[in-house]
């Protein structure tokens, strides 16, 4: 039976996605009411002022690719306090739901041939919410999250993030690897580690980057139908 294992092993792509203004449009406004909830964090735990409330999220936003790298790395703030405040208090029962067009998109691809796995840097609690509320957490075989429990955090676009969810997702040096995120840091660093497959979801009204990410850039998640028959089922795409 030993001889046989390494002709059982797993040999199909992985493809990995994004959650937040990713599998769900902007216009759902989940950032909006998250903004508004992470300045009042600052706010209140920080004792700053509202600007400058705005000004420190926005700077470690860009620094470390989520709010709550800088507070926990310069104010020693709990991200797990932080989670309960901000993410889980989203009143996302309001501005999520089924749709059925992603759905339908998902579905399309032929899980004989690639992976669908969740690559997050929200923590595990949140990012389950936004897919079961979407109607499409059945579609995914696993996820990588960035743990709030682990200190420091690890969050993308640092290295160590994409090498963990190559590892929990089983993707070897062999493994296809297809990936789709709305964040350019993200995208261009999954692009900088050899996931040539990287693409950058800029919705339309999203100002286009004067430099692609990515070698792939689109508008609209159903465009990845277009880009990757290689992956469809036999009535969609090649066999």
């Amino acid at each position: 039976m030993g001889s046989v294992q390494p002709e059982t092993a797993d040999k199909r792509a992985v493809f990995f996605f994004d959650i937040d203004n990713c599998l769900y449009a902007k216009s759902r406004k989940v950032h909006d009411h998250m903004a508004l909830l992470i300045n009042k964090y600052f706010v209140k735990h920080l004792e700053v002022s509202a600007e400058e409330a705005t000004y420190l999220h926005q700077k470690y936003y860009k620094d470390y690719g989520l709010a709550i790298e800088g507070l926990s790395r310069f104010h020693k703030i709990d991200p797990l306090d932080f989670n309960r405040e901000v993410d889980d208090a989203l009143p996302l029962d309001e501005l999520l739901s089924p749709h059925p067009e992603t759905r339908e998109m998902l579905e399309s691809f032929d899980k004989s041939k690639v992976k669908l796995w969740l690559f997050t840097n929200a923590h595990i609690t949140h990012g389950m919410r936004v897919v079961k509320l979407l109607g499409i957490d059945d579609l995914f075989e696993g996820i990588t999250y960035c743990d709030y429990a682990q200190s420091p955090l690890v969050p993308k676009p640092l290295p160590e993030m994409f090498a963990k969810a190559e590892r929990e997702a089983g993707a070897t040096s062999d493994t296809p690897i297809y990936y789709v995120d709305d964040s350019y840091l993200n995208c261009q660093a999954a692009y900088a580690r050899g996931w040539t497959n990287a693409v950058h979801l800029v919705e339309p009204g999203v100002p286009d980057p004067l430099e692609k990410a990515s070698k792939y850039q689109i508008s609209d998640l159903s465009q990845l139908l277009d880009l990757f028959p290689e992956l469809l089922k036999s009535s969609n795409g090649s066999v």
